[in-house]
């Protein structure tokens, strides 16, 4: 059987790691191509030690200087690139197979388009790649003829509880349903949610994540940006779509069809799961992750979101109604507020006057490409900083 030769694209951030660790357990099965980073050098080089890549990029180009004097040094046969150019070029090289799309935020939109264009197996971690690309990355996938396969926790879980013929599934689904855990405040005093801080936001009580992801765990946005990437991963409007809060991280999605019947994904919270559903599939192999106890679990339930703890839940539908472009629109103000929230200059609660801000502040045209996309990206991203601003003197 020809080995899977495998690109992942931030190979140091969380599922970064956990991918390299499903990808160790298969050696027979997968081969480490090549790995990327923004900064983190030491990490980089000790993956670089551990899977021999042939290519490693750090997209800062100081960074990757360091890296590859650590590589020469140690007499490592890597070859070490730099700038996000050198991602694109990777992501479309015929030597890869798939591509682990793990770079957070728009940033990595760039890159996916790129693998989508060559026709390669994306493995989509990186949600704003749907979120932000919309209907011109569907196009890409469609003119490259790639495979699209979900890796966020949910989006696999729905994925496993469809039929298998993609024609079917706007007629037979009744609706989807995304579980969210509600992150660290879901029995919070809405009224002391301007007093969180960056280490209270961020300590999630059932997933290791990054910083970023996890203060949108906590106001919820990422189960807005998540209903939106589901929109466009399975074509359902948005009225088909659905989030409930389930504290227990257990059942990680549902299909709910017109005959009444549920199908639901269980497991334990471990994004290996999801990892390695993507490697292997349409087959299935051994992810590291601990098998699910029936006679363990503890009792779940299941609520709705409070709109007034999670105000920013519902502007997923509302960016969906709205003209093309809107969820870039969405995408950009929050990376603006959720970086300026962990850096200090504004509260938690800003976060989604920001995102308002925008959303009333900015109107997109159509996006008809990459660079349409990342011209409205910046544009959102100037306005939101803005607004960060004024409010922070």
């Amino acid at each position: 059987m020809k080995k899977q030769r495998l690109l992942i694209l931030g190979s140091t951030g969380s599922i970064g790691k956990n991918t390299l660790d499903v990808a160790s357990r298969h050696p027979d099965r997968i081969e480490v191509f090549a790995l990327s980073a923004n900064t983190q050098v030491d990490l980089m080089f000790a993956q670089c030690v551990q899977h021999q890549p042939r290519f490693a990029v750090m997209v800062s180009e100081p960074h990757a200087q360091v890296l590859a004097e650590k590589v020469h040094a140690h007499g490592l046969r890597t070859q070490v690139l730099s700038g996000a150019a050198a991602l694109d070029e990777l992501a479309s090289h015929p030597d890869v197979d798939s591509v682990m799309a793990a770079i957070v935020g728009a940033a990595g939109l760039s890159s996916c388009l790129a693998a989508a264009q060559a026709g390669k197996r994306l493995l989509l971690a990186n949600k704003e790649a749907l979120v932000v690309g919309g209907e011109v990355f569907l196009a890409a996938v469609k003119q490259g003829g790639a495979t699209l396969l979900p890796i966020d926790s949910e989006h696999s879980a729905i994925f496993q509880s469809l039929p298998d013929d993609a024609s079917t599934w706007s007629r037979r689904v009744r609706k989807i349903i995304l579980t969210a855990s509600g992150g660290p405040f879901r029995q919070r005093d809405p009224a002391t949610l301007k007093e969180v801080t960056p280490e209270e936001a961020c300590a999630h009580p059932n997933w290791v994540m990054g910083r970023k992801i996890s203060v949108d765990s906590a106001t919820m946005m990422n189960k807005a940006l998540e209903v939106i990437e589901a929109r466009y991963l399975f074509g359902l409007t948005g009225e088909k779509l659905e989030v409930l809060i389930h504290p227990q991280s257990i059942v990680h999605s549902m299909v709910q069809y017109h005959d009444t019947s549920v199908v639901a994904q269980l497991g334990v919270p471990d994004m290996r799961a999801p990892i390695a559903y993507g490697l292997a599939w349409p087959e299935r192999f051994e992810s590291g992750a601990a098998h699910l106890d029936f006679a363990a679990l503890p009792a779940m339930h299941f609520e709705a979101p409070d709109p007034a703890r999670f105000p920013g839940l519902p502007l997923a539908w509302q960016a969906l109604a709205a003209p093309l472009g809107t969820p870039v629109v969405l995408n950009a103000a929050n990376e603006v507020g959720v970086d300026a929230f962990l850096n200090r200059r504004i509260r938690f609660d800003q976060i989604h006057a920001v995102n308002l801000a925008a959303l009333s502040g900015v109107l997109p045209t159509p996006p008809h490409g990459l660079e349409d996309l990342l011209a409205l990206d910046a544009e959102v991203r100037s306005f939101a900083a803005q607004q960060v601003q004024a409010w922070a003197t």
